[in-house]
This record gives structure tokens, sequence and C-alpha cells, in this order.
């Protein structure tokens, strides 16, 4: 199945260079369509003018942020030397508590087609 979605400049960049092999979003029922095999195609946000097409390669669901970071090291990240507030600061300007305790984490390991 192909899912549509959008990264902004600095995650897009760092998956495109092969750096990032994982993408944080909610277990929404959105990404619960998501499966292993999967193709995404990411647009580069604002400018929308550049996609990326990577394939999902393993999912895993997590209760919170925090679960799910102190579980994956953070190079997958791409966030080599962050500590474990910078993750969840960097997270919760994306995300609410609220949309965390509702839908829970869920990280998508890629790698570029």
């Amino acid at each position: 199945m192909k899912h549509a979605m959008g990264l902004f400049k600095v995650p897009f960049e760092s998956i495109k260079a092969g750096r990032k092999t994982v993408e944080v979003r909610l277990n929404d029922a959105k990404r619960r369509q998501v499966a292993v095999g999967d193709t995404i195609e990411f647009t580069k946000l604002p400018e929308k003018e550049e996609t990326l097409k990577v394939v999902v390669t393993k999912l895993r669901s997590y209760d919170t942020f925090e679960a799910m970071y102190k579980e994956i090291p953070f190079e997958a990240f791409d966030c080599e030397g962050w500590t474990m507030d910078e993750m969840l600061d960097g997270t919760y300007e994306i995300y609410t508590s609220e949309q965390e305790n509702e839908w829970g984490a869920l990280p998508i390991y890629v790698e570029r087609m």
C-alpha cells in the first residue's frame, strides 16, 4: 500500500541523506494502516516542491514517546548527542501530550527506495 505524509525540511533531508532511519508519528488511525513493506512518499514542507519515497521495514507501537526513545538509539533519529529532554521537547513541539495519551507513539523504520 502507498501512503503520503508531510515532513519538515530537516528530517526530510536527514532521511534523504540516509542518516535518519526511523520516523516518529502518533499511532493514530491513519498510521495504523501502515504495514511493513508499504511505501511512503514524504513531501518536504512547507514548500511541497520535493518528494522522497521510502519503504517501511519495521513498525512497533509504544504507549509513550519516552518509552520509545528509551529503546531506540537516538542515532536512528539522526539525533546523536541529544538528551532525553531534548528529544521529548522536540516531539512535543509537534504533538501534544493529549494526542500521545490517546494514540501512543509509532516509530516507522524506513529505507530509501
